[in-house]
C-alpha cells in the first residue's frame, strides 16, 4: 500500500464543506466514454453505434438517495482534497411475489402476494481521475456496504452499464456482485408539435391516492413485480410526479372485455442533465436543418429534434401497465399524452422509460433507436453481515438466484 493510499480517510458528506468539490468529480467522470467511469451507476454514459448518452446530476446531491429513510453520502479525502464519493439507501422493495396457502375444509388455495425485502441500493460511485488505481473505490464500496448493513439491508445493488469495464471488474470481480437485471432504456424525443391522440381513447388523470389505490390493485397480479418501492404512494404524491394517467376506450363493442393503460410520469429536468456525445457531423447538420425548416414553415409539422448535443432534462415514465386486447395502443395514447406533457417545459427534450426486456410494454412504448439502450446491467449482493442475516427469516429464498419477473419497476427517483 503506497503512503498516498494510506493518507486517503472515508467520511460522511459535509454540504457546506464538500458540495464544490463532489460537483467538480461529477463534472471530471463524465468527461470520457462509456466505461470510463470509475464506479457504478450511468455517469459514464450509455453507449450506442459511436454515439454516449452521459447523464450528470445536478441540484441537491442527496437527490437520488434522500427519499429512502436510511441513506448516506460518503466522501474520500486525501489530504484536504475530496478525492472520492458513493452515495447508498437502504429502503423496501418488492423481491417478487411468493405464494402462502390458506385452507378450509372444501379447499386449499395458493395466494400470490408482493413481498418486500430491505434492500440497499449504491449510487454515484465517482474517484478523480488522478487518484485512480489507489484503492479508493474498493473502500468507498466496503464503507458503503458496511453501512448499509448496519441499517438491516439484506441485499446491495448497483448500476452500471455493459461498456463499464472499471465498474463490472470493482463489482462483480471484487465483491462478488451477479449480474441480475438487465432493464431497457426506451427515449423519444420532445417535438414542438402536439403527439395525436386517438379520439377513440380517453385519458382520465388520478389523484395520487386513487393512483395509489390503482397500483396496489394492479402490480401483484402483473407477474410478480420486482423493486416496487414500498413508499410507492409517497411517489405518487412527490411534487416532481407530473401525473398519473388512465388511458380507456370511449366505446368499447359489446361484449368485448375491457381494455386501459396506465403510467406516471416524473419531472427529472431538476435533478438530471442529460447530454449526446460523439455524434457524425453529418446527423449534427441534418438536425439542426429540420429545426431551422420547422421554425420557418410549422404547417409541414416537421419532427424536428430539440438540440440534444447540448444539456437538457428528461420527464421519466414509471409505473406502465396495459391490459386488454387494446391494452397496447393506449399505452401508446399515453405515452403520447406524456409527450404533450413534457412540452410545457422547455427544458425537457425527452421522454424516456426503463422496462424489463419481457414486459409486453416495452413493445408499445414508442421509441427512437438512437435516444435508446439496452446496456443497462443491475447487479446484486447478498449481504452477509450480521445485521443482514437478522432478516433472514423474512428472506425464504435467494433472490440473487430468482428468474427475472417480466415487470421491472424503476424508481425515476434513482435514476
Amino acid at each position: 500500500m503506497g503512503e498516498e493510499e494510506k493518507m486517503v480517510r472515508v467520511r460522511e458528506f459535509i454540504m457546506e464543506k464538500d458540495l464544490p468539490a463532489v460537483e467538480e468529480l461529477e463534472r471530471l467522470c463524465q468527461a470520457g466514454l462509456s466505461g470510463d467511469n470509475a464506479g457504478g451507476g450511468r455517469g459514464g454514459g450509455k453507449k450506442k453505434r459511436g454515439m454516449s448518452l452521459y447523464a450528470e446530476q445536478i441540484g441537491d446531491p442527496f437527490a437520488r438517495v434522500r427519499h429512502a429513510p436510511d441513506h448516506v453520502i460518503l466522501v474520500a479525502e486525501c489530504g484536504d482534497e475530496v478525492v472520492g464519493v458513493i452515495k447508498a439507501c437502504v429502503r423496501m422493495v418488492t423481491r417478487g411475489s411468493s405464494s402462502s396457502s390458506s385452507s378450509s375444509s372444501l379447499r386449499k388455495t395458493k395466494m400470490k402476494t408482493n413481498k418486500f425485502v430491505k434492500a440497499a441500493c449504491l449510487l454515484g460511485l465517482r474517484v478523480s481521475p488522478s487518484h485512480r488505481r489507489l484503492g479508493i473505490a474498493t473502500e468507498l464500496v466496503r464503507r458503503a456496504e458496511e453501512w448499509c448493513a448496519a441499517r438491516g439491508a439484506t441485499y446491495a445493488t448497483m448500476a452500471t452499464t455493459a461498456s463499464n469495464a472499471a465498474s463490472l471488474a470493482l463489482f462483480q470481480g471484487r465483491f462478488k456482485y451477479a449480474p441480475f437485471r438487465k432493464p431497457r432504456f426506451l427515449g423519444h424525443p420532445v417535438h414542438r408539435h402536439r403527439a395525436r391522440v386517438p379520439r377513440a381513447h380517453r385519458v382520465l388523470q388520478l389523484p395520487p391516492p386513487l393512483a395509489a389505490a390503482a397500483y396496489a390493485a394492479l402490480l401483484p397480479a402483473a407477474a410478480a413485480p420486482e423493486f416496487v418501492p414500498a413508499d410507492l404512494p409517497a411517489l405518487l404524491a412527490h411534487k416532481l410526479t407530473r401525473g398519473t394517467y388512465l388511458a380507456v376506450e370511449r366505446s368499447p363493442g359489446a361484449g368485448a372485455p375491457s381494455s386501459f393503460a396506465v403510467l406516471s410520469v416524473y419531472d427529472a429536468t431538476r435533478s438530471l442533465s442529460f447530454r449526446v456525445g460523439g455524434a457524425p457531423p453529418l446527423l449534427r447538420a441534418s438536425l439542426a436543418a429540420a429545426r431551422a425548416l420547422d421554425r420557418r414553415a410549422p404547417w409541414l409539422r416537421v419532427p424536428s429534434v430539440p438540440d440534444v448535443f447540448r444539456p437538457f432534462g428528461a420527464y421519466l415514465l414509471y409505473g406502465l401497465h396495459m391490459s386488454g386486447p387494446a391494452g397496447a395502443a393506449l399505452l401508446r395514447t399515453l405515452c403520447r399524452h406524456a409527450h404533450n406533457v413534457a412540452r410545457n417545459n422547455p427544458a425537457c427534450a425527452v421522454v424516456a422509460a426503463d422496462v424489463a426486456p419481457d414486459d409486453p410494454a416495452a413493445a408499445a412504448v414508442p421509441h427512437w433507436r438512437r435516444f435508446s439502450c439496452d446496456e443497462d446491467v443491475w447487479c446484486i449482493k447478498k449481504l452477509t453481515s450480521v445485521a443482514a442475516n437478522a432478516n433472514a427469516g423474512d428472506d425464504d429464498n435467494d433472490w440473487t438466484a430468482a428468474p427475472p419477473s417480466s415487470v421491472l419497476f424503476v424508481d425515476p427517483r434513482e435514476f
